[in-house]
């Protein structure tokens, strides 16, 4: 039985009582607004940062922001100001993709074991939710950031916030940074090539993601590559977001302008379930028509129909030594791009298979 709760109006003459006013407690972004800061400035000022550069005024006028508002900090806060958080902040683009899942959990392993923890954070666009990101930098309350999501023009990268803080780029390759964690995904895509070769295939296509991001970039220029190499045609490429609508519609495009491709190599796997409904609901026979193989592998690969072929990748090794790397920094070591040794492995399921027309 659901729970339902009923509410009652007063009836009759019955005398209704006046709500209690109900006292809300001043925030620090209340004290902010007011003295026309951010809401990391006013923290560092009010917890006695001798650090931050502010004028003279500016800092008066926080103070007195808090005085006429009888802001009081939080206890936890306050002693917390002084003192070493033992806090990395781990921001990814997407929490609902399984890629970011994965890095975070080899992440969250890693952490425990150096002693740390890890604040999960989505970084979109949005503009708030950029400003509580930058306000956590601001303030210190993270002694270091794993930032899964280096896109371009990505405001930590332009603010000069980086820095100040030791920071590690994961799955993402920042030119001259020198603090770059990455696995080889233009060798990747040269695996994947080569796998659909070998089976044949010589008319291919590649759903690729967004040209902003490098991770697309990396793994299309390694695929475009490796079919230039061995001769073969140029894949055809689409660019569509990493989700499943965006593979159903990367598929759909393919099919109405390259009918002759046979096999699709999709740069998520989110995109390569999206394509399989996509060629089926046309009427495309996966694998006897079109092989399908995704970048990047899930259990569920193995309950579609038919079973996707995957490329197993070490996700959880990126975000334990994305962990590694940041700690080194924390206690003085030099930051250094690092590539993952590790290769991807084929694991070959149902949505591949011979081209057609071959032995």
């Amino acid at each position: 039985m659901p729970v339902v709760r009923r509410t009652h109006r007063p009836t009759g003459g019955a005398a209704v009582e006046p709500a209690t006013p109900v006292r809300t407690r001043v925030r620090l972004v209340d004290v902010a607004e007011l003295a026309g800061v951010t809401k990391s400035v006013a923290s560092r000022v009010l917890n006695g940062d001798t650090t931050i550069n502010v004028r003279p005024s500016t800092k008066q006028r926080i103070l007195d922001a808090a005085r006429t508002l009888n802001y009081a900090p939080h206890a936890g806060a306050k002693a917390l100001a002084g003192a070493r958080t033992k806090a990395l902040a781990l921001l990814i683009p997407d929490l609902m993709n399984a890629v970011y899942a994965r890095i975070a959990r080899g992440a969250y392993q890693r952490a425990r074991e150096h002693g740390y923890v890890v604040l999960l954070a989505e970084d979109t666009v949005d503009s708030n939710a950029q400003s509580d990101y930058t306000d956590l930098v601001g303030a210190g309350r993270v002694e270091g950031l794993l930032i899964a999501s280096a896109r371009q023009g990505h405001p930590l990268l332009d603010s000069g916030q980086l820095n100040t803080i030791p920071h590690v780029f994961v799955n993402r390759s920042v030119p001259g940074s020198g603090r770059s964690l990455t696995v080889d995904l233009q060798g990747a895509s040269q695996i994947a090539f080569d796998y659909l070769r070998g089976l044949g295939h010589e008319r291919m296509a590649h759903i690729s993601g967004p040209g902003v991001l490098m991770p697309a970039q990396e793994r299309e220029k390694g695929f475009v590559a490796a079919a230039s190499a061995a001769g073969y045609p140029a894949p055809f490429v689409v660019r569509e977001i990493f989700d499943e609508a965006g593979g159903f519609r990367a598929a759909q495009q393919i099919i109405g302008a390259r009918p002759d491709v046979t096999a699709v190599y999709a740069g998520t796997f989110s995109q390569s379930v999206g394509a399989l409904k996509a060629l089926r609901r046309s009427g495309v026979d996966v694998p006897g028509d079109v092989s399908v193989l995704s970048y990047d592998d899930l259990p569920l690969a193995e309950y579609l129909d038919p079973s996707l072929t995957t490329m197993s990748l070490p996700l959880l090794e990126l975000g334990q030594l994305a962990v590694d790397a940041l700690v080194a920094q924390l206690q003085g070591t030099p930051p250094r791009d690092i590539v993952l040794p590790e290769r991807p492995i084929i694991l070959e399921r149902e949505s591949t298979a011979k081209a057609p027309g071959t032995a």
